[in-house]
């Protein structure tokens, strides 16, 4: 267990995992302050070493790592992939590959929803993993002997855990439905956050497509001002502050200066000019090119009993398959299952997730199945339906 700062141990390091049949990858990371990910650290276990590298240290080149990431018979393994792969597609422009998730995989093996790295660890390993420095500062140097315990740790517990799960996934004949996911997790346009769908996070009250057409291009905006200017967004303008100029849709500096939160100086300033802007330019969308408003589908009255007793079909499947609820359906699909059947754009009705639940649930909507209580224990009976 060794930090790494110089170019030279680095390639070593890498030449020595270039025969592995997979490592395991986290990173560390600081995002308070800017928009990009700052990475401070890369922590790479192979079958017998393992290394932090210091990704701060000056002149440091990471290109062996980038080489056993393009490798394609070396499987990279992380947990909760999500923020480390935005961080090498930023860096590179493409994703380390083949990946595998071990919290995705968990989730596939029936360790519940969402699984968390101590959990997994504990049930998997029996050992407990010591989350003390989560909140520490990763770019002051020196780093202390706790912080890379813990870094280190991240990855050598790593190891164990995945041949586990991979056995798990053999022996359950699962292999494809982790695959199917980690397609998912391995798609660039997972990561190419786009600037004219930014305004789809912003929670507000849309009462109609000419909020949104406004709404949509202050937020492509921000977004493209967060990228440049590497800050945060909310520090370049608060979602709060973007609903209410959506709203009012200002037309000059001294109205953007009755915005709450915005100075009469900001407003009559840089910022101030690109806002108007904005708010020009989704004036003038056309009214057939405005977005419009998210609305819930008009479901059909008296689903309750229908959408409950799927639920209890899915718990039931879920307990069955010894696999995540949540990684099957949430409540919105079941919903959707309930009203429209096999018409239900929802990932259930698709894949491997129809041979566990979605094609019962239609037998269930359709009264071929029925559910019945046999001792303690809930089962699906299908019978013959007669109108």
């Amino acid at each position: 267990m060794t930090l790494i700062s110089d170019t030279r141990t680095l390639d070593v390091f890498c030449k020595h995992l270039r025969s592995a049949n997979y490592i395991t990858v986290d990173t560390e990371f600081m995002r308070e302050k800017t928009y990009w990910p700052v990475l401070c650290l890369v922590q790479i276990a192979g079958p017998d070493q393992a290394a932090a590298i210091d990704a701060l240290a000056p002149d440091i080149d990471l290109s062996s790592i980038y080489e056993l990431f393009d490798n394609p018979n070396i499987l990279k393994v992380f947990h909760a992939a999500r923020q480390d792969l935005e961080i090498f597609f930023h860096a590179l422009g493409r994703l380390p590959t083949p990946v595998f998730d071990t919290q995705v995989a968990a989730m596939v093996c029936g360790f519940g929803d969402s699984v968390g790295y101590e959990q997994l660890i504990a049930k998997l390993n029996k050992q407990l993993v010591d989350k003390r420095s989560r909140f520490t500062d990763w770019s002051i140097r020196p780093l202390s002997k706790r912080q890379m315990d813990y870094a280190l740790a991240d990855v050598t517990h790593l190891r164990p855990a995945y041949e586990k799960l991979a056995k798990r996934l053999l022996t359950n004949d699962r292999g494809s439905w982790i695959d199917e996911e980690m397609m998912q997790l391995s798609a660039p346009e997972t990561y190419n956050g786009n600037p004219d769908t930014a305004y789809l996070r912003i929670k507000a009250r849309a009462n109609s497509g000419r909020f949104l057409a406004v709404l949509r291009e202050l937020a492509s905006w921000r977004e493209r001002e967060a990228q440049r200017s590497d800050r945060p967004r909310n520090h370049v303008l608060r979602n709060e502050a973007l609903v209410e100029i959506a709203h009012h849709m200002p037309k000059t500096a001294k109205e953007l200066g009755r915005t709450r939160g915005l100075s009469a100086k900001t407003a009559e300033g840089f910022y101030g000019r690109h806002i108007l802007q904005a708010v020009k330019r989704g004036v003038a969308v056309p009214n057939d090119q405005c977005p419009q408003p998210v609305t819930k589908p008009n479901l059909p009255r008296g689903l309750g009993p229908v959408t409950n007793l799927l639920k209890v079909l899915l718990k039931m499947k879920c307990e069955e398959w010894d696999v995540a609820t949540k990684l099957i359906a949430s409540s919105t699909d079941i919903d959707q299952i309930a009203a429209f059947g096999d018409k239900a754009n929802v990932p259930a009705m698709c894949g491997w997730r129809r041979q566990v639940f979605g094609s019962d649930a239609l037998k269930l909507r359709t009264g071929e199945l029925a559910l019945a209580v046999d001792g303690k224990h809930m089962i699906a009976v299908e019978w013959e339906h007669r109108k």
